[in-house]
């Protein structure tokens, strides 16, 4: 699974903001160096971007030495070491379908591997890892949606081009309808700091909330709907999705009144002096054919064999919390933080094996030593089981993405920095290092350190 980038306007593919102002694909209107909001705008047919297209390149390769370890179990991180790389490769377009609706597709090449086949640590480490790798390049179309954005009246704002936004102006008080295939992470838990691997941390545990099992097929993505209530200084949001049919699945699950995921969130921004800030508070709840982790112990302790959770599956709810706040301290740095916490009791469906989560990091720009496009960020990470949830890959269970054999239990704990440099105009180039300790949330593995370079480029 890949993190999600955003599909509404004002936000950055996948978190970081951009300019108002930039030449815009497609058809080469140009817009105001500087987004100006006015009561009395309105826009002419001329000003308003009817398509544009985009394309994006990102190639990772990560790479580990051996490490300590007292066994392997099958879901085990290879201790002698590896490497392995991804590569992913996106043409973007969209259309103007008539006033205030748009629609958009991506069409996805996608190629490689993460260590191990994306398994044997939560907080995995490639972002643009799938867990369907493929050493022949794959394709997919992971989006496809109709956007209607419906104005309320009152002071309007400048909407830039961007990977999946078309150029012009908007309200600011406003209702946006999403509906179609994308991801959940397009629209809901997005930091302006920590949410993009392909730009940023390349950590799941930075690219979203693990503690969040959010709705999405093996690759990441899942039909849904979704509707954003906007203020100036406040959103609502809320979104409910299809569920796969199996965990970790591709094919979706038909039961739509039994299988499906909701989630809402309020966001609030603010300023300190003159400097923003935004805080999220997150709140999911599933309903899907999940296992009991209770159950699946009760029966290994009877029968003498592993933990497994297919015979107890059900449709069962799993809920969960999140909170997600980022702040800019001074010019060009910037902090910011998330917490998840879910019930624990239910098999992990989609995302990651993680109950409970939180994570804290810095975001530097380079322009005090003259690269101001460069960027040098730190951040860790402490992820976490609930007791059933350790008691089950205790007596051999396996998760997502972690299960041992056995587990001596330990919160798994990752620091990880990376610097991304400019190389030329939107070319970007980025090396990564990242210190894993208990993977798996386990103390008998480890300390691995992953080291990692990437290559991005998009126009």
């Amino acid at each position: 699974m890949t993190n999600a980038s955003s599909i509404y306007p004002g936000r950055r593919q996948r978190g970081a903001w951009k300019p108002a102002a930039l030449l815009l694909a497609g058809n080469g209107l140009a817009f105001p160096a500087v987004a100006q909001l006015d009561t009395n705008a309105t826009v002419s047919a001329a000003t308003l971007q009817t398509w544009n297209w985009h394309v994006q390149n990102t190639d990772i390769v990560q790479g580990y030495p051996a490490f300590a370890s007292a066994y392997t179990g099958p879901n085990s991180l290879p201790a002698g070491g590896q490497t392995r790389e991804s590569v992913s490769l996106d043409l973007m377009a969209g259309v103007r379908l008539w006033p205030g609706a748009e629609a958009h597709v991506d069409g996805l090449m996608w190629q490689g591997f993460g260590v191990n086949n994306t398994l044997g640590v939560d907080g995995f480490p490639n972002g643009e890892a799938f867990r369907l790798g493929t050493a022949v390049p794959n394709v997919n179309i992971p989006r496809l949606f109709i956007r209607q954005t419906i104005g309320l009246g009152g002071e309007q704002e400048d909407v830039a081009d961007d990977q999946f936004t078309l150029a012009g102006r908007q309200d600011v008080s406003r209702l946006t309808l999403t509906l179609g295939r994308f991801s959940p992470k397009d629209i809901f838990d997005n930091n302006a700091y920590a949410n993009d691997p392909r730009t940023q941390f390349m950590n799941w545990a930075l690219m979203a909330n693990e503690a969040w099992d959010y709705p999405a097929d093996a690759l990441g993505y899942i039909n849904g709907f979704a509707a954003e209530f906007n203020q100036r200084q406040w959103t609502l949001r809320y979104g409910i999705f299809q569920m796969p049919r199996v965990s970790n699945g591709t094919a979706l699950d038909q039961h739509f009144l039994e299988a499906w995921g909701m989630v809402t969130e309020l966001e609030r921004r603010y300023t300190i002096g003159e400097h923003p800030g935004t805080l999220r508070f997150l709140a999911f709840l599933n309903h899907a054919n999940m296992g009991s982790y209770q159950a699946a112990v009760d029966e290994a302790i009877s029968s003498g064999q592993p933990a497994d959770p297919t015979a107890s599956r059900e449709y069962r709810y799993k809920y969960g919390f999140g909170l997600n706040w980022e702040q800019e301290l001074v010019k060009n740095v910037g902090v910011f933080s998330r917490l998840g916490w879910s019930d624990g009791h239910t098999e992990g469906w989609v995302f990651a094996d993680v109950d409970r989560t939180a994570t804290a990091g810095l975001s530097v720009k380079g322009e005090a030593w003259h690269r101001p496009d460069d960027t040098v960020a730190i951040a860790g990470v402490l992820n976490g089981l609930s007791q059933v949830h350790q008691d089950f890959f205790a007596y051999g269970g396996t998760g997502i993405l972690a299960g041992d054999g056995r587990l001596n239990y330990g919160w798994e704990k990752i620091i990880e920095t990376y610097y991304d440099f400019k190389v030329w105009k939107t070319v970007h180039t980025s090396l990564d290092y990242q210190f894993i300790d208990n993977p798996a949330f386990n103390r008998d593995r480890g300390p691995v350190s992953v080291l990692g370079a990437r290559l991005h480029w998009e126009f």
